[in-house]
């Protein structure tokens, strides 16, 4: 009666990102490294995120969020209606692949200190995931992990009556 106790990971691994984004639905917001930081914020506003990708031509060239906004333009006293988007996005881009899942997602949030990861694959950003999408999956794996674990139980259980 050879029957090793599981990790949660074993038991029921996380999805990876191309499932949390089917389920979750929506598309890529983007801007332009030429549109003006006044414009993006009415984009991120009426879209109700603080978070956009900068795309020229399909191309990822950079990030724009509103942490972006706050200590490049209204801390060093620009003004968002003639400053360029590519004048301060964030050129270095932390990206994930679809393939990726939660842990590596998590360890790459903690590591850079940022909240949103561009999913690429073959070169096109194909969505975000941002730590909001990254705490719903985890309750949601919890839950799936619990339920694994008590039909578990109750089958060890059942076994042994």
């Amino acid at each position: 009666m050879d029957n090793p106790l599981k990790t949660p990971e074993q038991l029921l691994p996380y999805r990876t990102l191309k499932e949390i984004l089917a389920d979750r639905g929506g598309g890529v917001h983007a801007v332009g490294p030429t549109d003006t930081v006044l414009s993006a914020l009415q984009s991120m506003a009426e879209k109700h995120i603080g978070f956009l990708v900068v795309l020229d031509d399909g191309k990822l060239l950079g990030v724009l969020s509103e942490r972006d906004y706050a200590r490049k333009v209204v801390l060093a006293g620009r003004a968002s209606h003639d400053t360029l988007v590519g004048d301060l996005m964030t050129r270095e881009v932390v990206t994930v692949s679809p393939g990726d899942r939660f842990g590596d997602c998590m360890r790459l949030l903690d590591q850079h200190a940022i909240r949103h990861l561009p999913v690429v694959e073959s070169g096109k950003v194909v969505g975000v995931i941002s730590i909001r999408d990254l705490l719903a999956e985890l309750v949601t794996h919890h839950e799936r992990v619990i339920m694994a674990l008590e039909r578990e139980r109750m089958t060890m259980l059942q076994s042994t009556a």
